[in-house]
């Protein structure tokens, strides 16, 4: 967190004139300017960056934690701003341009040079979800002829030019095919005189240009690796995705999928103050409304049975426990198999083991909690019989509901679906339809109605 007194003062600076604020950051990390500029106005954190000397100024784009980078970009003099781009990492420039405006892209652009111009195009035709759209083209390539000291050479000569040197790919110079990868340990540890080929890795782990990001970060945590390449459909690497990038994937598809969880539309992935309330309000309404469309279930439901209520109105005392522990149960169930499912633990194919478990755990919860359902019922006044038909009620409701949310999100899934979409509230609006049904049924069974 930013101290409020050099926050004050920078204000105050920015009000007076530009002259004296490298003085003030420049004992600040390139992540605490970054801190520092997420608490100023656009304008603000955009002239705080325009007074940067270049190196500090792309250290601090290179923030992950920086926000609005490309609107502070496109408030920058076209050549200070070209002048910056040039100088990042090739996935960072591609991100800052894909969220510019087509305005703003035709000002900056021209300001760079051709070859990254050139660059910068090949990269946007890549979905901004896929491999492609997250990797960088900045990685040290090896020719497979030489030896592991001329390899050691080479990379120092270039390491200043890469964003990362930790792993290198051995390439065919004329197809630009890979060969195999070789870490900077593997180089280190080796004879200076050993071939290139007997060091490398032959058939190290890939993915494909248009493989989902989200498939490339799962790799790269199993794998344990620094780097993972980025092939094209022949075979020719076109660049790497970092172990950094991936971090920054992951929070992203965290964030989509808790708020899916939650019934909220992604999209509100910014500062809690940042986004509009309009925005708000429709990222949540449709899910509301859905969600309220299927509660006037449990309504009818209850108009259905209403001779049964009319004939037993303690039926009624019961329902808010009943459904509650059912719907709990259910978004228990939902999540467990739902993280299961993004870490590829299950598949489709373990659907019945998995509902098989899921109803075992829900059965034996089911009983622990109908038998605290039965001695609550007896203890606040009420017959026998309508203590056995909640208690049995509790069980079957605990066990239909994690079966139900064991199933839904491997059907999801197997269809296409994004499984983190059928959310808490979602199942808890069914199970609490369909609870009510049970309810009713063992009531007029167990209680003669």
């Amino acid at each position: 967190m930013v101290p409020q007194e050099l926050l004050e003062r920078i204000r105050l600076r920015l009000e007076e004139s530009f002259v004296g604020i490298g003085a003030h950051v420049a004992e600040l990390a390139d992540v605490d300017v970054a801190d520092l500029v997420n608490e100023l106005t656009l304008q603000e954190g955009a002239a705080v960056v325009s007074m940067l000397p270049v190196v500090r100024a792309v250290g601090v784009l290179d923030q992950p934690s920086l926000r609005r980078r490309s609107a502070i970009v496109e408030q920058l003099d076209p050549g200070r701003a070209g002048q910056l781009l040039e100088q990042l990492s090739a996935d960072q420039r591609t991100e800052i341009v894909r969220e510019m405006g087509q305005l703003e892209r035709r000002r900056v652009l021209p300001k760079l040079s051709a070859a990254a111009q050139a660059e910068l195009e090949g990269l946007l035709q890549y979905p901004p979800h896929s491999a492609g759209g997250i990797m960088t083209t900045e990685f040290v390539r090896l020719s497979p002829g030489l030896t592991v000291g001329e390899a050691l050479k080479h990379l120092r000569a270039v390491a200043r030019e890469k964003e990362s040197i930790y792993a290198c790919y051995v390439m065919e110079p004329e197809t630009g095919r890979l060969l195999g990868a070789v870490s900077l340990r593997d180089l280190v540890m080796a004879e200076m005189g050993s071939p290139l080929v007997d060091v490398m890795r032959r058939k190290p782990v890939t993915v494909a240009a248009l493989d989902d990001r989200e498939l490339v970060a799962q790799k790269i945590a199993k794998y344990n690796l620094l780097a993972v390449p980025v092939l094209e459909a022949d075979g020719r690497v076109v660049g790497f995705v970092t172990v950094d990038d991936v971090i920054d994937v992951l929070v992203e598809e965290q964030t989509e999928d808790i708020l899916r969880m939650a019934a909220v539309e992604p999209g509100l992935d910014k500062p809690y103050f940042d986004n509009p309330i309009w925005r708000v309000v429709r990222k949540r309404v449709g899910w509301l409304l859905l969600l309220f469309v299927g509660g006037t279930l449990t309504g009818t439901v209850l108009r259905h049975f209403e001779g049964e209520l009319s004939a037993v109105v303690a039926l009624s005392f019961f329902i808010p426990m009943l459904i509650g522990t059912g719907g709990n149960a259910g978004a228990q169930t939902v999540m467990t198999v739902i993280r299961s499912l993004a870490l590829s633990e299950i598949r489709f194919r373990d659907a019945w083991k998995v509902v098989l478990r899921e109803a075992l755990t829900g059965l034996t919860v089911g009983v622990m909690i109908a038998t605290a359902a039965l001695g609550q019922a007896l203890l606040t006044g009420a017959s026998l019989t309508l203590a056995i038909t909640v208690a049995l009620t509790m069980l079957a409701i605990c066990l239909w509901s994690t079966a139900v949310g064991a199933l839904i999100p491997l059907v999801a899934q197997r269809v296409g679906l994004d499984p983190a979409v059928l959310s808490a509230p979602l199942i808890t609006t069914m199970v609490d339809a369909t609870g009510l049904v049970i309810y009713f049924l063992i009531a007029k069974t167990v209680l003669g109605l």
